[in-house]
């Protein structure tokens, strides 16, 4: 292709919950972007249920994709390739989106890209700052997630951390539940957080063996026994501030091991990704470390940072500029690895 040209993919994402379909050009300007939300379905059972899931992903591809065409106004014949994430994830809600890709690729003759989801994660800096160019170090931090990645180029990774255990977005939700936050708990807890008074309780910051590790479920213990201490013992539990206190224990331990990454990796950027990346606290206590050490620091905007088709757009773009194709072999694979 030459590179003046303008390369529009159709980008699938399915991988949990959200339905999404956009269209992006160059990997980086946003056509048109659609989103079919779930939460207020699996709100009713208090978490995500996979057979749900899926059957709304095969009900909303069709017209998702219409609409992301409508918006670009584009036609199918002015679609130069799909890209689709392939995990990790459910497999049920990945096998959604890569079977209906497949058809789609089959059925136009196009190019069939697959992308990692932290990969796209990661790509959703490329949408939001279109000047941003590798090498950096993110922090990938979500519900399923928590790693520090050192972007060596497009495409080629270097993991520097990651938790031993839960994600932090994971201990988000599981300390929601225990202060009767509904689904999904850990923006709600957020929201809560801003209200509290973030010193008013103390919660242990787990050692690890590697420097750059994080680990979650200690934590997430800790705080869920404290909480079962107080009503026990007849007291109340204040929940701005125990939300507030248990989020600074979080967000102190993924900001001063992504600083110290980056630092000591040589990085002159930082930038961060993924659902938990729209955290009030983590935003601004990575802002201002990052200041304080002279890095540069990226982050999406909050509609960037959840899952969206835009961010494997644009990872699927520069896949595809790398001459990366998959055939109708390809399979979900919800245990999906990056390095």
């Amino acid at each position: 292709m030459p590179e003046n040209q303008a390369i529009r993919i159709l980008a699938i994402e399915s991988s949990c919950d959200e339905t999404a379909a956009a269209v992006v050009e160059n990997g980086r300007k946003v056509l048109s972007s659609a989103i079919a939300s779930q939460i207020d379905l699996h709100a009713l059972y208090g978490g995500v249920v996979p057979e749900i899931a899926s059957r709304m992903h095969v009900e909303a591809l069709d017209p998702l994709v219409d609409q992301a065409l409508r918006q670009a106004n584009l036609s199918i014949e002015e679609i130069d390739a799909v890209a689709v994430t392939y995990g990790p994830g459910l497999v049920g809600a990945l096998l959604t989106g890569v079977s209906w890709a497949k058809a789609f690729a089959y059925a136009r003759q196009l190019p069939l890209v697959p992308v990692h989801h932290i990969e796209g994660h990661v790509s959703a800096n490329y949408i939001a700052h279109p000047d941003l160019e590798p090498p950096f170090v993110c922090l990938v931090a979500s519900g399923g997630h928590s790693q520090i990645v050192q972007v060596l180029d497009y495409g080629e990774y270097r993991l520097l951390g990651q938790t031993l255990d839960d994600a932090a977005g994971e201990a988000f939700d599981k300390v929601a539940r225990v202060l009767a936050i509904p689904y999904p708990g850990g923006p709600l807890l957020d929201e809560l957080a801003e209200q509290g008074d973030d010193r008013a309780y103390t919660f242990p910051k787990p050692h690890t063996p590697g420097k750059y590790d994080f680990s979650f479920s200690g934590l997430k213990t800790a705080v869920i026994n404290q909480a079962h201490t107080i009503r026990r013992q007849g007291g109340e539990i204040r929940a701005a501030d125990f939300a507030a206190s248990f989020r600074r224990a979080v967000v102190d331990m993924l900001v001063t091991k992504s600083i110290a990454a980056a630092l000591d990796a040589g990085a002159t950027r930082i930038a961060v990704a993924g659902g938990v990346a729209a955290n009030r606290l983590l935003r601004r206590e990575l802002l201002r470390c990052a200041q304080q050490n002279g890095l540069g620091c990226f982050m999406p905007p909050v509609h960037l940072c959840t899952d969206n088709a835009m961010m494997i757009g644009s990872a699927g773009y520069y896949r595809f500029m790398r001459g990366e194709r998959a055939d109708l072999a390809l399979n979900a694979q919800p245990n999906a690895k990056l390095f």
